[in-house]
């Protein structure tokens, strides 16, 4: 895995860290004696600390080394770092660090030993294709207290949605009034009388066949319709409420941001950049 300087990966990592400036450290054992200090910080493209680049200062030892970062313990409110029994020998025994040296596995390797044998773990194997620095959580592990990972951010739109009541509708009855008209057509009975001449008058009758009578002599029933006018209700429509739901497609736009990682080099370096794959969220 490639590894970068601090100000490689981060122009602005000072801002990143709140005005924390790591390379402004000096770094102690635990009993108090100076080791020397932090001259920079070699982070993996993931931008988490991997070693603590320590200009020595150890009798008449002084060279550039690699201190895995989960051996230092970082302070930044009494601006140092501690080690654990970091001794000349191991200073000694450590390949140097130079600004255009080609750190491979095999550099890293050679820095991993002189700690393991300290470490007592001397019995860890590594290979370049399958080594991760999660294997050895005693050389890399991080205080997350002490410790800090640079992160790239990027901005993406979140689309959520929410109900808003955008208004009501209120289905009432009122009654309207109007004069209605019909007519109705009747018959009534009325008795009409008529006398007319008869057609053989002045002609003699026989007084034997002439009856004379007092008193009713015809009945007739007479009638007439009477109107019954009255109101029924009845079922004129229907009214059916009910709602439908209308989807609609609505579109947004704004302007995000990414970091993307910037990487200066000088000299003749051997620089891999390995990806790893990122699902992104649904």
């Amino acid at each position: 895995m490639p590894l970068y300087k601090l100000e490689e990966f981060d122009p602005n990592y000072r801002e990143t860290f709140g005005g924390d400036d790591i390379k402004s450290l000096h770094l102690y054992t635990e009993g108090g004696t100076e080791v020397g200090a932090v001259a920079d910080a070699l982070v993996d493209k993931n931008g988490r600390f991997r070693y603590l680049v320590i200009d020595t200062s150890l009798d008449s030892v002084g060279k550039k080394i690699l201190l895995p970062i989960g051996l230092a313990r970082i302070n930044y409110p009494a601006g140092c770092a501690y080690v654990d029994g970091l001794s000349k020998q191991q200073v000694e025994h450590l390949p140097e660090y130079q600004e255009n040296i080609i750190l491979d596995h095999e550099f890293e390797e050679n820095v991993r030993k002189v700690y393991r044998s300290t470490l007592g773990t001397d019995t860890v194997t590594s290979d370049s294709e399958t080594y991760t620095y999660e294997q050895e959580p005693n050389l890399y592990g991080l205080n997350e207290q002490y410790h800090q990972t640079l992160r790239l951010y990027e901005e993406r739109l979140i689309a959520n949605k929410h109900r808003v009541k955008t208004g009501e509708v209120a289905v009432g009855k009122h009654i309207e009034t109007e004069i209605a008209r019909v007519t109705v057509p009747i018959q009534k009975e009325r008795v009409v009388i008529d006398r007319v001449q008869p057609s053989d008058r002045g002609s003699m009758v026989d007084a034997d066949e002439v009856k004379f009578q007092e008193g009713e002599v015809a009945h007739i029933d007479v009638y007439q319709e009477t109107p019954e006018i009255h109101k029924e209700a009845f079922v004129r429509e229907e009214v059916r409420v009910r709602k439908v739901v209308e989807r609609d497609i609505v579109e947004a736009q704004d302007t995000i941001r990414r970091e993307e990682l910037d990487i200066d080099t000088s000299g003749d370096l051997n620089v891999k950049e390995n990806s790893v794959e990122i699902n992104e969220p649904a």
